[in-house]
């Protein structure tokens, strides 16, 4: 594992030392409420079912997909109480073979897919069913997507006036002055205030079981006796939780780069582990673009690479491009390169170009969207009550400051800016949860499917390979050598063979499966392409724009 290494060795060391306090155990299982309300929800959803009609005119979807709400109980333990409702979208299958026009595909039912986050929405995901690689699943499946709770048009959570959220350009120092902790510290505080002043009393119920209980409701609602369910990053924590709690409601269920689900992780040393392994995937990036340095000029090493990185660094710090790409800027623009390696051209070519004069490149990729600040927000809302809720954290400053001083030393690139994401959980004013011990026992789930990519930093290969030890039964699927954060349908033919298998035909291979990784992408000079914003992509407990 490359991009593990420091994870996995230096990182490992250093993790295993950094303490969490107050310190966790694991959960207790829900309680006796909550069970009988998801009960009393679920039959009611099924009762009423899900009226379809036009999508709102917001999603900006067409007519072929179909929109629905779905009403669950805000708290699980008083089930007759307030309800929220859930904006569903559906595209019903096709049933045409995309293989052999004359041949009629039986149906199977839904496909519920998340996208991750937390705070990320799904209801875009029948639009998929036009890309090649998903026609075979969109003519047997009836394609599901859905806004979880608290997200966009699903009862939406804010901690901020969105026309504040936007502040740039920003600094982002690897190794943060005591002024600048200070300033970051009093800044947490303040978010975390204005999620309990905004949401209330309501604030505690955004968490990661009741996603999991919302789940089992639209089950019930769609019509189905069994769940067929596509859970990415984030989205396969809580489909984790669903498998353990519903075992007996589960039909299928495909976990792509799997969150790791031991109740010590949750959260705070998963983001630590998170940074950890960002690191090695930084590394990968910097090593690629020194192999092409006849295209972008950067350096012939890693390190060289990031010397430039570093210049540029340095003078966005005090003259931002534009008056609007700081340090801040910069850096949130090449995370997404330690996501996704098909961004590694723009990334290269942005800030090869930024070095010889032209700062437009850089300019397009890193501008923060204005227009898009109510979305932003809300999504950085969502994440931070769900990871807040869903565990105890560290509520001495003290101890954030000593871990993640440890971590950067070895782990620069995001240590420091992945701790301000989550330090509004120190000062958190809702009731914290116990994490569930995730895990089923031989015979009590139907055999999931565990995919993951070697070296993916986002949620790393660790994760995926306690999740398969806690889901008796479960298949790995491993893409060796590779780092892309959700392998699902991406170029892997390997890959995608086994999740049409599992999918379509209920077969599954042995135990624990490999694909090669997929081919890194190609070098483009300047003028073969646009540099363009990321595309829309599934999140993970980590992945989103937003700095509180």
């Amino acid at each position: 594992m490359r991009a593990a290494a420091l994870y996995s060795a230096a990182g490992a060391m250093l993790l295993s030392a950094l303490s969490l306090a107050p310190a966790t155990s694991a959960g207790a299982a829900p309680g006796a409420d909550e069970r009988h309300g998801t009960t009393v929800a679920a039959a009611r959803a099924k009762a009423a079912g899900i009226t379809f009609g036009r999508c709102p005119k917001a999603q900006g979807l067409p007519g072929t997909v179909r929109c629905g709400t779905v009403s669950v109980p805000l708290d699980y333990a008083h089930p007759e109480g307030k309800q929220i409702r859930l904006l569903v979208s559906r595209a019903q299958a096709t049933h045409k073979d995309p293989h052999n026009s004359k041949r009629r595909v039986p149906g199977k039912g839904a496909l519920v897919y998340n996208p991750g986050g937390p705070g990320a929405s799904g209801i875009q995901f029948p639009l998929i069913g036009v890309v090649p690689a998903w026609k075979r699943l969109a003519a047997a499946y009836d394609l599901v997507g859905y806004a979880p709770r608290g997200v966009g048009p699903s009862a939406p959570l804010s901690c901020q006036d969105p026309k504040q959220y936007f502040k740039v350009p920003s600094q982002a120092p690897t190794f943060p002055s005591e002024a600048y902790k200070k300033e970051r510290v009093a800044r947490a505080k303040a978010y975390a205030r204005g999620c309990a002043e905004r949401a209330g009393s309501a604030l505690r119920h955004y968490n990661s079981l009741n996603n999991a209980r919302d789940l089992d409701v639209l089950r019930a609602a769609l019509g189905e006796e069994k769940l067929t369910f596509i859970g990415a990053s984030y989205g396969t924590y809580f489909g984790a939780l669903y498998a353990h709690l519903f075992p007996q409601h589960v039909r299928r269920m495909v976990f792509d780069s799997a969150v790791n689900p031991d109740p010590k992780q949750i959260w705070y040393h998963n983001n630590l582990a998170q940074s950890a392994a960002f690191e090695g995937r930084w590394t990968d990036f910097r090593e690629w673009v020194a192999e092409h340095d006849d295209v972008y000029g950067l350096g012939i090493t890693a390190d060289e690479v990031l010397a430039n990185y570093e210049k540029v660094r340095t003078r966005l710090a005090t003259r931002p491009a534009g008056g609007k790409i700081g340090p801040g800027q910069l850096q949130e623009a090449f995370l997404q390169a330690g996501y996704y390696d098909d961004y590694w051209p723009s990334r290269a070519q942005a800030l090869s170009a930024y070095l010889k004069g032209d700062a437009k490149p850089l300019m397009e990729l890193a501008s923060p969207v204005t227009e898009a600040a109510a979305e932003e927000e809300n999504t950085n809302a969502v994440y931070t009550a769900v990871e807040c809720n869903d565990a105890p954290w560290p509520t001495d400053w003290a101890t954030w400051d000593r871990d993640n001083t440890r971590l950067a030393r070895v782990a620069p690139f995001e240590t420091w800016d992945n701790a301000w994401m989550n330090l509004p959980c120190a000062f958190w004013k809702a009731p914290r949860q116990q994490p569930v011990d995730v895990r089923t026992g031989p015979g009590e789930l139907p055999p999931t499917l565990i995919l993951a990519a070697e070296r993916d930093a986002a949620t790393p290969y660790d994760g995926a390979l306690e999740m398969h030890r806690r889901l008796a039964g479960s298949v790995l699927v491993t893409e060796r050598d590779a780092g892309t954060h959700g392998i699902a349908y991406g170029p892997n033919a390997c890959v995608n063979g086994h999740i049409d298998a599992y999918l379509l035909e209920g077969r599954l291979p042995a135990r624990h499966a490999s694909c090669e990784g997929h081919p890194e992408p190609k070098p483009q000079r300047a003028g073969e392409h646009k540099a363009k914003k990321p595309a829309t992509r599934h999140k993970d407990h980590r992945e989103t724009a937003a700095r509180p």
